[in-house]
């Protein structure tokens, strides 16, 4: 229902694949990442629940640049990729369980969805109620991870109940329990306070440790319920409300080299954080639906709400200790440091669709778009454990080269606090009109009108040093509006195959970073706001069937404008979105499916993307630039040629599925399949 019409995927003239619920179940595949994985032109990175939930790491036509979710901090720039739930654009992954299917849309889409996108659409598509007749399910998984010592645990239970002829529930809910399989060896052991055991002198005391074995355990609850109500032929009505909490032990990260506490080697599941990383998310979603047939054409209309709020505990000790920032704090024997962050992104949304019923002259798309999303973000970091230290330090305070900093006694441990609360709305109204030439050429023309505006507020304080640094502050508001379009010729070569080729443009708005432009931590205002950037994107594609062989082979290029790329500031290192000037991506993609015999069917995908920069990158220099005696300059980040973060050139992927059936009704599905890519650069 990619054109929101029911089409075969080979008669749709664009790059589009889908993978079945009933493909999925048989695949024991519950989750996105290993979902995705089973189609051509798209890969993500599998960081475990932790991260996945809170963010899209997905990337289609190596059009991505790293987001929070490659190390969980929140991070400005929206996904290239729009992921929607049924008719809700949602960027925050639910378990896939009761799914219809999941469809994946390859190039800009906004001329026939709400939700414009740069790369590409996800669309998961839920299982409606059913007016035919009670009917139910109920599963259990269980299996085991490599390098766990414990086991994983799915039980899952589907009803589907008519109340009446019209009107029928559908409810689904399940749980997982997955032990971990990181293993983080030398964790320091805390008191009842949470701060890190002192047996001796407060100031020379070194810390204690234990070894915490499969830490990134996973605990997901789950749930949906649908009602549905179709008085007549021509209308019905679905409101719908779907949950998922996850509550996750630690981080799904390795530590590689030598390991200084223990001695010896770190081992393939081990990693070195001196403290446990746990988060937890909760997501909700409601949405009513509604659909009329008005004869020349349907009318749908989806409203819904979400609400996405999630908490996660960072160990950032590493990184004070490489960039030599206990220092500052007199460092402590027992240096810790600790950083808690969380969002909360809400929106309601309404899309209201007009589609001709197909097979005319001229068929027809038409639709309008409202959605106003609040997102806030906000870190508050804290060295554990120091008040005590600091108070008793022999100096009063900080060593005497940093003596500007003596304000004890010490009453707070938090070194760092930053707010971010945005405010995002926009309206759009778009379309595609195809033109039947023939029966076998067709010209589809497309077009996406929009407005949007944005505000947003900033804060960042050091509180433990707030006499002499009083807090960073930046606020803004922007607003955009634009045009674009898309061209897609078709012809149906034979009554099995097409050839097509395709124009058409993608945008993503822009946005602020959470980076003061005031106060002693004050940064280049340049940092704080950040431009849209857009894509025009081309293809050619020939697909169809021979007997019983399915094929679809494209070859795309698409170049893009003011990329947005994260960076950190000049100053104080805070993680911000800079635009750079341009960037490209071409390559090709190949899909094959298909059956050997009736029982035995198969699938493979490979796509090549070569993404690179096809202009320097330039960020808005630190202060320290332009005092008197120096030059104003910008800082190079990036070279002309080099690679797109986010991006691996190879993927590779394939499965095989043999289905059998037994005595009594009974079958047997046997399912193998396995993924390849190449290595990503992170940032």
């Amino acid at each position: 229902t990619a054109t929101r019409r029911e089409e075969s995927i080979q008669d749709i003239p664009f790059n589009i694949s889908a993978v079945s619920g009933e493909a999925l179940e048989k695949a024991n595949i519950i989750d996105s990442v290993e979902a995705l994985r089973t189609m051509a032109g798209v890969s993500i990175q599998d960081r475990g629940y932790r991260n996945t939930g809170m963010g899209s790491s997905i990337t289609i036509r190596g059009i991505n640049v790293d987001t929070g979710s490659w190390g969980d901090v929140p991070l400005a720039a929206v996904p290239t990729v729009a992921t929607y739930v049924d008719n809700t654009a949602l960027y925050g992954n639910f378990i896939l369980k009761d799914v219809e299917r999941v469809e994946v849309l390859r190039g800009p889409q906004g001329t026939l969805y709400g939700s414009g996108s740069l790369a590409g659409n996800v669309r998961y598509i839920m299982k409606k109620p059913e007016l035919g007749g009670f009917n139910g399910t109920a599963s259990v998984a269980f299996g085991q991870t490599d390098g766990s010592d414990g086991y994983n645990l799915n039980p899952d239970i589907m009803l589907n109940m008519p109340v009446s002829d019209t009107f029928a529930l559908r409810l689904n809910a399940g749980m997982i329990d997955n032990d971990g399989i990181v293993d983080y060896p030398h964790v320091y052991v805390l008191d009842a306070n949470g701060k890190p055991v002192v047996n001796g002198d407060v100031l020379t005391a070194t810390p204690e440790y234990r070894s915490v074995e499969d830490a990134d355990d996973v605990d997901i609850k789950y749930g949906r319920v649908s009602a549905l109500f179709a008085p007549t032929d021509t209308f019905s009505a679905q409101l719908s409300y779907q949950y998922q909490k996850d509550e996750i032990g630690g981080r799904r990260q390795v530590t590689s080299g030598d390991d200084l506490v223990n001695g010896g080697q770190y081992g393939d599941y081990d990693f070195g954080a001196i403290q446990l990383e746990p988060s937890e998310r909760e997501v909700e979603l409601a949405a009513l639906e509604m659909e009329m047939d008005l004869g020349f054409a349907t009318l749908t209309s989806s409203t819904s709400y979400y609400d996405h709020t999630g908490t996660g505990i960072s160990d950032n000790s590493g990184v004070y200790a490489h960039n030599r920032w206990f220092r500052f704090y007199g460092s402590s024997p027992r240096p810790m440091a600790q950083a808690e962050r969380f969002y909360d992104d809400s929106a309601v949304t309404q899309e209201l669709r007009l589609v001709s019923n197909g097979e005319n002259k001229v068929d027809w798309t038409i639709g309008a778009y409202y959605t106003d999303q609040d997102s806030d973000l906000g870190q508050n970091s804290y060295l554990v454990g120091y008040i005590p230290y600091l108070n008793a330090y022999p100096y009063g305070c900080a060593p005497p080269d940093f003596g500007w900093y003596c304000i004890g006694p010490y009453t707070t441990e938090q070194d760092f606090l930053f707010r971010r609360n945005q405010d995002y709305k926009e309206t759009a109204i778009y379309g595609e009109f195809t033109i039947n030439f023939t029966e076998d050429v067709h010209l589809t023309l497309g077009g996406r009108y929009f407005d949007n505006e944005i505000d947003v507020d900033a804060l960042v304080d050091v509180p433990i040093f707030a006499v002499f640094a009083p807090p960073g502050v930046a606020s803004e508001s922007d607003s955009d509006s634009d045009f674009l379009v898309k061209a897609n010729l078709a012809w149906d070569v034979t009554d099995a195959s097409m050839l097509y080729a395709t124009f058409s443009q993608g945008y993503r708005h822009g946005g602020s970073n959470a980076v003061p432009t005031t106060g002693k931590y004050g940064e280049n205002p340049d940092y704080f706001v950040f431009a849209a950037d857009t894509i025009d994107n081309y293809e050619v594609g020939y697909k169809g069937t021979v007997g019983r062989l399915n094929y679809a082979v494209d070859v795309y290029y698409a170049d893009w404008k003011d990329p947005q790329l994260n960076t950190s500031t000049s100053n104080w290192g805070f993680f911000g979105v800079i635009n750079g000037e341009s960037a490209r991506t071409q390559g090709f993609e190949v899909e094959l499916s298909g059956n050997f015999t009736d029982a035995l069917s198969y699938s493979f995908g490979y796509t090549y993307a070569d993404a690179e920069l096809t202009d320097d990158v330039y960020q808005p220099a630190g202060n320290f630039y332009g005092t008197p005696g120096r030059p104003v300059f910008l800082d190079r980040v990036a070279a002309d040629g080099d690679r797109l973060p986010g991006t691996a050139e190879h993927v590779f992927n394939l499965t095989l599925r043999h289905d059998m059936e037994l005595a009594n009704g009974m079958e047997m599905s046997t399912v193998l399949s396995g993924y390849y890519q190449s290595d990503v650069l992170n940032s």
